[in-house]
């Protein structure tokens, strides 16, 4: 089922295909950092609609079976791929999650899409090497493909209990507007990009599409 605002018409769309982390885990949806991007001026004098295709306890093998109907379907100008963390934590292999982020790029880039790519770490019992090649695929992957990658977004947020829930993996809504901050100047360019010589009102609303999950982060 989709959940958006109406009323007004969006020029540009933005997709964020992402796991527990984007689909505001353990939070109302409008508490969540996607919702606040939503709210960004930028966002709004353009009239983008922001789509949240997030599902709780994705990996990036169900992330590549989702995205090409994904992409049909909404048809979107910008895609943020934020997944590989559920991948990571489960010790899934390195080799699998780099060719299933380097085919979500392929297919979003394919689509006539920008890409920008979030990062994620491991805590440091997963063993250096482990941790070196996952850390290092997506930086691999910015560079192969030419496009922008967020380093951690976490940072800052992690080391503070407070901004965490009780699991220990998800922030907390006082932690979404840091989340939102560390991603907002890498996206920001992709936005000016799309945007330019785009005839959009500055009455234009941003509208918020959400794909809710019944599917659990671990």
């Amino acid at each position: 089922m989709l959940f958006c605002s109406h009323a007004y018409t969006s020029d540009s769309t933005l997709l964020v295909f992402g796991d527990s982390i984007s689909a505001a885990y353990g939070m109302e949806q409008d508490q969540g950092w996607v919702h606040l991007l939503a709210q960004q001026p930028d966002l709004q004098a353009a009239g983008f609609k922001v789509v949240n295709a997030s599902v709780s306890g994705e990996t990036t093998d169900g992330g590549v079976v989702r995205l090409p109907k994904t992409l049909a379907l909404h048809q979107p100008d910008i895609v943020i791929i934020e997944l590989g963390g559920n991948d990571g934590l489960r010790g899934y292999p390195i080799n699998n999650i780099r060719s299933n982020i380097n085919e979500m790029i392929r297919l979003a880039q394919a689509s006539g899409a920008r890409v920008l790519l979030v990062s994620m770490v491991l805590p440091a019992n997963y063993g250096r090497r482990y941790i070196g090649a996952f850390e290092g695929l997506y930086s691999a992957a910015a560079n192969e493909y030419d496009i922008n990658v967020v380093p951690f977004v976490f940072k800052g947020v992690a080391t503070d209990e407070s901004l965490m829930q009780r699991d220990g993996i998800h922030p907390r809504p006082e932690a979404q507007q840091m989340l939102l901050d560390g991603i907002w100047p890498y996206l920001q360019p992709l936005v000016d990009q799309a945007t330019l010589g785009a005839n959009a009102s500055p009455q234009a609303s941003t509208q918020l599409t959400t794909t809710p999950s019944a599917r659990m982060a671990d």
